[in-house]
């Protein structure tokens, strides 16, 4: 049976005019700031408006990534669709995808089959532009930055402790680590360098967690570029660039409204990474879903450790939200991934490995409901090739944690396929007990936080520093930031910081070697092996099968 590929179930799409999406979801056409018949942005104005009350708060994450897949984007979208279907007034609030994981290998983030978001093939390229204005914002603060110290250094900005990068919304590792400003005295100050993608950027960061206009100023303003002599740090504010950043900005800001394929309003807005960054849509996005509709469906990056736990420590707790219900996405061929099964046999039933990778799964639900007190669904995304026996022994394991079980098959059915897993959450939503916390106090201190993490997370015996960490530690807390949040940034690919140990390993300690903090997004990023900030691409791009016919129709976009 052959089967269309995802850009061409969505180029088949007929799409509604925005206007009507947005009249269906309680919009007002004053609101809108239209871009073309698909794609608008709403302004913030549209969260204040009379009466109404917030919906409920739905979140998807899922099992340890593999390169099987698992299917958290399709799976939400299906689940907003799926609610729909049943009455409930659902809107979806999504990240945006970043062009690197567009044109590398990861692929984008507009969910797949017959469970998408579209316009597809601008929600992953260019969009509204949100992320060409970050990357604008981010640089115009390097440039200053740089011309501050070249025209006299009044700020006494030491160049060997500036940590401040540029960035790029494209994987290109040859600009990890530079040498600029060569070529004379006129041409700027030498010194190493470095880029970061876009997504990694803290002007992300800020972007997705400011709740207006004048909070992403004070946020911007707060950046920390570099330390002086006497290590005080330099801010942005300092330097006199956040009133220009936030010009940059004053259009992005606000969340971007488009439609599912099954015209459920959707809206799709930021997008740092979860693996180097907090993996979390814009606080605004989320805020704005929540009036408009019964449910907002939202999704975190990666696995249920990188995140949800940025969404539960950091998001949540930053915007006083409170989750009614966590969706864990999982595959039985990922879960067989976990469980050593090579790749290329992941089809073929295999009951021995798929239990050897199920305690990957179930310390995921555990770290759920038992560290964070929140009532869950197993969604298990079907595939063709699962057999009775696989599909039953997942609910087995599951229900002895009792955690119900739901199929998902919304890549094939779109809402259809996902009312099992809606019916699920909203029994949850209505009748299940919460008893949300988050993972560890603020007061407790850098390391404490660290280890609270790896253990209570992860799985993990605990924490380790390097000396440099250690110092930046006591360092960070001497400056007032101890009681920050923590965004670690770790392989997506395992509990531990070794992407090689795969399933749930037990008695391993999870290495910092830098802690930085991002004073004006208020948490303290905690590098941990060897994370980048800014990824490479693999050695066949998916750019290499992406053109343009003729008539201008996009090809090869997955």
């Amino acid at each position: 049976m052959a089967y269309l590929s995802d850009i061409e179930i969505a180029q088949a799409c007929q799409m509604k005019d925005i206007r009507e999406i947005a009249k269906a979801a309680g919009v007002q056409e004053d609101d809108l700031e239209l871009y073309g018949r698909y794609k608008a942005k709403v302004n913030p104005r549209a969260l204040h408006g009379e009466g109404g009350r917030d919906g409920k708060l739905v979140l998807v994450t899922a099992i340890t990534p593999t390169p099987a897949g698992e299917g958290k984007t399709t799976t939400s979208v299906g689940l907003a669709d799926g609610l729909r279907r049943m009455g409930k007034r659902a809107v979806l609030a999504l990240r945006e995808p970043s062009l690197g994981p567009v044109f590398g290998v990861k692929g984008g983030a507009a969910g797949g089959g017959y469970a998408q978001v579209v316009p597809m093939e601008d929600i992953n390229l260019h969009f509204t532009g949100d992320f060409h204005a970050i990357g604008a914002a981010n640089n115009l603060l390097a440039a200053m930055l740089d011309n501050h110290i070249q025209q006299g250094n009044a700020l006494g900005i030491d160049v060997k402790k500036i940590t401040w990068k540029r960035c790029v919304d494209m994987n290109d590792r040859q600009l990890r680590n530079i040498v600029d400003g060569l070529g004379g005295r006129m041409q700027g100050v030498p010194r190493e360098d470095g880029f970061d993608i876009t997504v990694a950027s803290e002007v992300m960061a800020v972007f997705c967690l400011a709740t207006s206009v004048a909070d992403l100023k004070a946020r911007l303003s707060r950046i920390i570029v570099g330390y002086t002599y006497d290590d005080k740090p330099v801010t942005a504010g300092d330097l006199k660039a956040a009133g220009a950043m936030t010009a940059l900005l004053k259009d992005a800001i606000k969340p971007n409204l488009v439609q599912t394929l099954e015209g459920t309003p959707a809206f799709i807005h930021g997008g740092p990474f979860a693996n180097i960054a907090h993996g979390c849509n814009s606080i605004m996005a989320t805020r704005m879903a929540m009036r408009l509709g019964e449910y907002c469906v939202t999704e975190a990056g990666f696995g249920a450790d990188l995140g949800a736990e940025k969404f539960l420590d950091i998001k949540c707790r930053m915007a006083g939200l409170t989750p009614s219900a966590v969706v864990v996405v999982a595959t039985v061929r990922a879960l067989k991934h976990h469980g050593g099964a090579a790749k290329a046999e992941l089809g073929t039933e295999n009951l021995a490995a798929l239990e050897r990778g199920l305690p990957n799964l179930l310390r995921h639900v555990r770290t759920i409901r038992e560290t964070f007190g929140l009532p869950c669904v197993v969604a298990v995304n079907r595939f063709p090739t699962d057999t009775q026996a696989e599909l039953a022994l997942v609910e087995e394991k599951c229900r002895a944690l009792g955690v119900n079980v739901a199929l998902s098959e919304v890549w094939g059915k779109g809402g259809e396929g996902g009312m099992a897993l809606a019916g699920e959450v909203i029994r949850l939503c209505e009748t299940a007990e919460n008893h949300f916390r988050h993972a560890y106090e603020l007061e407790t201190g850098i390391e404490q936080k660290l280890d609270a993490i790896v253990k209570n997370v992860y799985g993990g015996a605990g924490v380790t520093l390097t000396p440099g960490a250690k110092k930046q530690a006591q360092q960070l807390a001497g400056l007032g930031f101890g009681d920050y949040p923590i965004c670690m940034a770790k392989t997506q690919y395992s509990f531990s910081d070794d992407p090689k140990l795969l399933g749930a390993p037990e008695g391993f300690t999870v290495t910092v070697r830098n802690l930085k903090v991002c004073a004006g997004a208020g948490f303290i990023v905690a590098l941990t092996g060897d994370i980048m900030t800014m990824p490479g691409l693999p050695k066949v791009p998916a750019a290499e099968k992406i053109d343009v016919t003729d008539d201008g129709r996009i090809v090869g976009l997955f």
